[in-house]
């Protein structure tokens, strides 16, 4: 039986699907409508597919989403208070030790304090933890859920650019990252990758946009090879060739780069790396550009016994941010057995 915690690669058996609910009060004022509907999608093809969702929304908006989902869906309500819907890097994480699954929280500050974060920052303790079988491990560290790729050997990648960023850590050396990912993760090795990065994307480089490793332990990366004249193409060849250098086992299926600027002439981070697995499903982010269906062929060949769902994601990557950026996965055997019971009651609301 293992003595050190192992952080559970995304692939693991699920029983639930963490999000959290778009309104006024977030970023998607704008957008709130599309974006709303981008939510409502996703939750039914979840639902569908893979296995209940756990939604968090503010107070006021509860009656809107009981009217809004159907009776059947399988959603469990969960009256909260956040700054925004970005749950992928405030979410729990979740590690196994000897045989026990447990949420696991650091602290979050908006990606180096760029945003108000001190609402997401409390949301495992306040409103996810009791719904756990063990108890909330807790770490000072400041760390995003999206800046973090694991495989089932324990190989963990991460970024430079992200764990550089001084105002998440200060001056904190990329060794002492390594050491607490072993001791806190069970990383038995950490490749921290130098290169790579999108235009317009605030969390300075997360690997989610980057590079992903499949179930069979090889890597889907975010390339740019259709797009040869792209401001990206350099920086993300170099992110291919860093990752087939470092990790020469692997096979690598690169993804298309899409080109998508906002009304204001903004580049968008649009990544079809930031995929969401689900209980052998790929949900994959498309966003009504021409690479859209070579994504999605590239991810049906990179995990061909997956069924790959696409979802419009093109509300989403107005606010620089895609599918996996909003979700968070929870493990089989991670939540109480009564919490279960309710996810599959159909709409309920948590007391």
């Amino acid at each position: 039986m293992e003595s050190v915690p192992r952080l559970l690669p995304e692939w693991v058996s699920q029983e639930a699907i963490l999000l959290s609910w778009p309104d006024a009060k977030t970023d998607w004022a704008d957008w709130l409508e599309e974006v709303q509907e981008t939510y409502i999608s996703l939750i039914n093809k979840i639902n569908t597919y893979s296995c209940p969702v756990i939604l968090l929304a503010r107070p006021d908006q509860i009656a809107q989403l009981q009217e809004r989902l159907h009776p059947s869906a399988k959603v469990l309500l969960v009256p909260a208070d956040y700054n925004d819907t970005w749950i992928r890097d405030y979410g729990f994480l979740t590690c196994d030790l000897g045989g026990h699954r447990y949420p696991v929280s650091y602290t979050f500050n908006g990606w180096g304090n760029k945003f108000d974060a001190s609402k997401d920052n409390r949301v495992n303790c306040a409103y996810l933890a009791d719904m756990c079988r063990k108890q909330i491990t807790e770490y000072g560290l400041v760390l995003e859920g999206g800046a973090l790729e694991i495989n089932a050997d324990g190989i963990l990648l991460s970024t430079a650019l992200c764990l550089s960023n001084p105002e998440r850590n200060g001056e904190i050396r990329l060794s002492d990252y390594e050491k607490q990912f072993a001791e806190q993760l069970g990383a038995r090795k950490t490749l921290i990758l130098q290169n790579g990065h999108l235009e317009g994307d605030d969390t300075d480089g997360h690997i989610d946009t980057l590079v992903r490793f499949t179930h069979k332990n090889n890597l889907v990366i975010q390339s740019a090879f259709n797009r040869p004249e792209d401001s990206h193409f350099a920086g993300l060849a170099a992110l291919v060739e860093e990752c087939r250098t470092a990790l020469p086992e692997c096979e690598i299926f690169e993804l298309p780069l899409p080109e998508i600027f906002n009304e204001d002439g903004d580049r968008l981070p649009a990544s079809y790396a930031n995929y969401l697995l689900s209980n052998k499903h790929v949900f994959a982010p498309i966003y009504g550009e021409p690479e859209d269906r070579l994504a999605i062929q590239t991810l049906e060949k990179a995990y061909p016994d997956y069924k790959v769902v696409p979802i419009d994601c093109r509300a989403l990557i107005q606010q620089y941010g895609s599918l996996h950026c909003i979700s968070m996965q929870v493990p089989t055997n991670t939540l109480k057995p009564e919490i279960i019971e309710q996810l599959h009651l159909g709409v309920s609301v948590y007391e």
